[in-house]
């Protein structure tokens, strides 16, 4: 193959000039990039291996070295891994997140097809060489491909790459940067050492440099420190996950995280634990401290890497750990596990369903002891509770402000663990407009002779805070908790109660308050629903199309109307919500209450208007909930007609 010119890719033109200006905060990072690309590679080869022995031809010994030359400015990392062919550089280096390891699963079949899935993505980690480099030059051979099938690539990062085929007698890939004359500080060995240190020391393949040795000046006029040609391990060569817990500081826990999840920002919190018993492996399982902007596309799997014996098997192991729980990142290692398994394996295996078990436990322990920090330390709290620092005790808002609306999913999917869930939960209330009110808390201020836990669900708090359902617990002070998340009412069809106690819609059928509504108040309302009940067999009449009964309320004190649904009928709200997804939802008739103490509605019975009025209770009553009227025009003009 002659040398050829290529142009990048629209998007990696554009993500070129993002990354060299402003993506990368720390420069440092390229390291951690390429050095993470170079051991994925070792990872693939590996893999590939367990069917081609072949592919190790003479150097079995799979590492990662970098080297430097003060004299030409240039940074090496190569690996002995995988490499690439002519087309896999042109593919892989000039198009975004198109890893090689997509392209190898295309060449497999069968259960090796599924087997390939298991190997990391590519991403965008190759391109920050361009912080410090103004030009790039990248030399290759695949694995099992003759030594006259190397190929170079060469760019200077801006709109197009050279391609040409070379001699090379190793395999795997070595990347060259070309510094800028701001970057002299990595052509250093004490540099470079401390940046491995910091970013890739868990990395489990050997990472070598020449070592330095200090050579005095002629006639002992000074002296420099040279590399000599014997290459040292600068990182500890072992998968950190395998390491035991004292011997990991809280930094290289962060640093790992960052380079497994390609998040800039520290995790929340982690837990580390070698678990023992019919089924071993470890686990090293990170809370993010904020949401991915995927949070909400269920098909996104959780990021969990699964390795059997410190062997890299797959990414984002979908049969690790629920969906509700796909916020989490980090690292299984197996020691049960066959190397060749595939996912169909996975979802079947009787290890993998007790890894997944041990998993959500793992992390709802988590999640329950940042829970327990948020809580006020009363006087005799346990020592470690009252010694929780401010920062510990606002973590689990942080948490829930991110991945709550997630969580709340577990209801209806872990049928299991619903009551720890439930405990996990969080919303406002009419005592409370942050998501601070556990289901416990809530539990335990109810009004003596209360017998359920009151909720409202609605589009936003405001529309709830104000909704007229709410004003018969207001005046009698009681509690009703705010539900504003999307998901709120279908996960509380899961949850019928909390420790015994009812959960209780206060926009769902009658209101019976029990022990709080005074006989007085019962004998008032049944005697205005029989005083009234002309009024309503015509509002009835007049409503016959929108409303599936109309009867006088006792949820109402200052409001003329209401609608409420039947006790486990679907509201107004949800068959909104399950419209504007594009889904499929019953048509939901709703009752109206009417409030017969209200001036409006005493009106109505001498009302010449007598229909119109009946339409715009029903229409004022869909707007106090956040709907629309079904016909808008027909409202404004009903309203305008009894303005005149």
């Amino acid at each position: 193959m002659s040398k050829q010119t290529l142009s990048f890719q629209a998007e990696v033109a554009q993500l070129l000039h993002l990354v060299t200006h402003s993506l990368y905060s720390n420069p440092d990072i390229f390291v951690r990039e390429l050095v993470s690309n170079a051991s994925d590679a070792c990872d693939k080869l590996r893999f590939e291996a367990l069917d081609h022995g072949e592919l190790y031809e003479d150097q079995p010994e799979l590492k990662v070295k970098i080297g430097f030359d003060k004299a030409a400015r240039t940074l090496s990392i190569t690996d002995n891994g995988i490499g690439m062919s002519e087309q896999e550089a042109i593919d892989h280096l000039g198009t975004i997140a198109k890893s090689g390891t997509r392209e190898f699963m295309g060449r497999l079949s069968g259960d090796q097809k599924s087997d390939a899935q298991l190997i990391g993505q590519f991403g965008v980690g190759f391109y920050s060489g361009f912080i410090v480099a103004d030009r790039i030059t990248v030399e290759s051979r695949r694995a099992g491909l003759a030594a006259a099938q190397g190929v170079r690539w060469v760019s200077a990062g801006t709109g197009d790459f050279e391609v040409e085929a070379i001699e090379r007698a190793e395999r795997g890939t070595t990347v060259t940067l070309h510094l800028r004359e701001d970057a002299s500080d990595y052509l250093s060995t004490w540099k470079l050492k401390g940046i491995v240190s910091k970013y890739s020391d868990h990395i489990s393949l050997p990472i070598l440099m020449r070592k330095e040795e200090w050579k005095e000046g002629e006639e002992g006029k000074g002296g420099e420190m040279v590399l000599t040609d014997e290459w040292e391990p600068v990182n500890q060569g072992s998968a950190l996950w395998t390491r035991a817990k004292k011997d990991i500081t809280p930094e290289q826990y962060t640093e790992f995280y960052k380079q497994i999840s390609h998040d800039h920002e520290a995790p929340l919190t982690w837990s580390h634990n070698r678990v023992e018993g019919s089924t071993e492996y470890t686990q090293l399982l990170y809370i993010p401290a904020k949401a991915p902007m995927d949070l909400w596309n269920r098909e996104k799997a959780p990021g969990v890497k699964l390795y059997v014996r410190r062997v890299f098997i797959m990414d984002e192991a979908t049969a690790l750990l629920p969906t509700y729980l796909r916020f989490v990142k980090g690292v299984v290692d197996s020691a049960d596990l066959p190397l060749n398994v595939s996912r169909e394996l996975l979802q079947e295996s009787r290890d993998v369903k007790a890894i997944r078990e041990g998993n959500t436990r793992r992390v709802l322990g988590l999640l329950e002891d940042m829970a327990r920090k948020a809580e006020p330390a009363a006087q005799d709290a346990e020592p470690a509770q009252a010694a929780a620092s401010e920062e510990e005790r606002g973590q689990y808002a942080s948490f829930y402000a991110e991945f709550g609306s997630v969580l709340k999913e577990g209801l209806g999917e872990d049928f299991t663990h619903r009551d720890r869930l439930a405990k996990l939960l969080r919303y406002a209330s009419t005592q409370s407009d942050t998501p601070s009110v556990g289901l416990a808390d809530y539990k335990a201020r109810m009004k003596e002779g209360q017998e359920a836990i009151y909720y409202i669900t609605a589009d936003t708090l405001a529309a709830a805070k104000s909704s007229p359902q709410l004003e018969v617990f207001r005046k009698k002070g009681i509690e009703v908790l705010l539900m504003t998340d999307r998901v709120d009412e279908w996960a509380l069809s899961f949850l019928h109660e909390f420790e015994g106690t009812p959960l209780q819609s206060v926009a769902k059928g009658q209101v019976d308050l029990g022990k709080l509504q005074d006989e007085e108040e019962k004998k008032a309302a049944e005697q205005a629903a029989e005083t009234f009940k002309p009024v309503l067999e015509r509002l009835k009449a007049s409503l016959k199309d929108k409303a599936q009964d109309v009867r006088v309320t006792t949820r109402l004190v200052d409001s003329p109307a209401c609608l409420v649904v039947q006790d486990h009928g679907m509201s107004t709200q949800l068959a909104r919500l399950l419209k504007q997804a594009g889904q499929s939802a019953p048509e939901v008739k709703p009752i109206l209450e009417v409030n017969a103490d209200h001036a409006l509605v005493k009106k109505l019975e001498a009302s010449p208007h007598f229909d119109d009025l009946a339409h715009i209770l029903f229409d004022q009553a869909l707007l106090a909930e956040g709907g629309l009227p079904e016909d808008p025009a027909a409202y404004v003009r009903r309203v305008n007609t009894l303005l005149v």
